[in-house]
């Protein structure tokens, strides 16, 4: 399965968990680029693709819960 069904599968706090867990990845390559220490630097979009995924499945689930209430 692709990454964003992984993510649909997951509940709003799930999907909350893995953005922040994302951020802090993407936090960590950011310093590591900051000190010459990052070989493969596409890494960085990547993961900041993956956060904007994951930012858009959670937007929708939390519109889909708000349409239910």
């Amino acid at each position: 399965m692709t990454k964003a069904n992984d993510l649909r599968q997951k509940d709003v706090a799930g999907v909350e968990g893995e953005v922040k867990d994302l951020q802090r990845a993407h936090f960590g390559l950011r310093m590591q680029k900051a000190t010459q220490q990052l070989n493969n630097t596409s890494t960085l979009r990547i993961t900041r693709r993956d956060i904007a995924r994951a930012k858009t499945i959670l937007a929708q689930k939390r519109a889909e819960s708000a349409t239910k209430e």
